[in-house]
């Protein structure tokens, strides 16, 4: 190459010479960033290194982990009364929990179970949680729409100190407003959540539900992510989607059958405690949105619908009474979200069995 040539050319060998260096450059900043994240699924997308963000996305550590004894969600929280007060008791800590009969979850749960336990007061009362945190890093709780004390409302070193692994805090308050509403770590909460430390929390109106249901069901939508027999935390857009869909903790065929009469008036409280919307549609019978977010409608505001998108945090309360006997389909109308690992049916699915 002579000089005559060089001379010449030397912009394009420069600019040349700049991509060379970049494209090498990028491919060690990958490989060195993709050495830090253990067992990781196939996909991702973040940028830099990002220790936190490595460490959202790994496998939930499942070693040494129990089986939970538990095998329902959602199971009433018994409490004691003292000094006026209802004291519960939470403690957040790892189990082994089963989705379908031949899935199981490495799942952050309260009291084992998968979501938390219910807890139902009336409004007014005095209440006292105490909560234990048997997990291997800090969390915290917030009491999603309920109107606690700023000090009680479970944000971490801007409401309260984290609570710590081995620590016990205890959060008091009065309940109120009457609604539905549901309580949820607020630490790391794009893992801690999606791994299972929710729950939901029913205020009851003094005197009950004006509108006097038969039955009266919470139903919390969640997502999940299980890849070679590991849980991950599922983070929508970051190429950690979900793989299995649950309703209370269970995937279709798995998921609860309610059993209705004909002419029995059905309260159903949608919780959208996952990171996706979900828009459920009831076959068979039209129904009325008779309270969202805690907040009853007023009757002559109620739109009657089919289907309902619950977004994450929302809540809806349904009312619909069946006129005819039959099995009849609750579902997401996202169809892969009603798919076990891409297979339907599967996720988000529930019979309602009317005789």
């Amino acid at each position: 190459m002579n000089k005559k040539f060089l001379l010449k050319n030397k912009y394009t060998l420069v600019v040349l010479a700049v991509v060379v260096l970049a494209v090498v450059f990028f491919q060690i900043n990958k490989t060195k960033n993709s050495t830090g994240l253990k067992n990781a699924p196939t996909q991702l997308s973040i940028s830099g290194v990002n220790e936190v963000a490595l460490k959202a996305m790994e496998a939930i550590p499942q070693d040494n982990v129990p089986t939970a004894t538990e095998k329902q969600g959602l199971q009433e929280l018994p409490f004691k009364v003292e000094n006026g007060e209802k004291v519960f008791n939470l403690t957040a800590q790892p189990v082994r929990w089963n989705i379908l009969k031949d899935v199981t979850v490495t799942a952050w749960a309260y009291n084992g179970m998968v979501p938390g336990p219910l807890i139902r007061v009336a409004e007014g009362d005095k209440v006292k949680i105490l909560v234990k945190n048997n997990l291997s890093e800090p969390t915290t709780i917030h009491w999603h729409g309920i109107q606690v004390p700023n000090n009680m409302d479970g944000i971490p070193d801007e409401t309260q100190e984290p609570i710590q692994p081995g620590e016990t805090f205890t959060y008091e308050f009065v309940a109120k407003p009457a609604g539905t509403y549901w309580y949820h770590s607020h630490y790391d909460s794009d893992k801690q959540i999606s791994v299972g430390l929710s729950g939901a929390f029913i205020i009851e109106p003094k005197g009950g539900l004006a509108s006097k249901p038969d039955i009266d069901k919470v139903l919390m939508l969640n997502e999940w992510r299980v890849i070679d027999g590991q849980t991950y935390a599922a983070m929508p857009a970051t190429g950690m989607d979900g793989n299995f869909f649950t309703i209370n903790g269970k995937a279709f065929p798995d998921t609860e059958t309610l059993n209705v009469k004909v002419g029995q008036k059905v309260r159903l409280r949608f919780i959208g405690s996952g990171q996706m919307i979900h828009p459920m549609h009831l076959h068979g019978f039209p129904f009325k949105i008779v309270a969202t977010d805690g907040n009853d409608v007023p009757e002559t505001a109620q739109w009657t619908k089919d289907t309902i998108s619950v977004a994450p945090g929302e809540r809806y309360d349904i009312e619909f009474t069946p006129d005819r006997p039959g099995r009849w389909m609750l579902h997401c109308h996202i169809p892969h979200h009603t798919t076990n690992e891409h297979v339907e049916p599967g996720g988000l699915m529930m019979i309602i069995n009317v005789i």
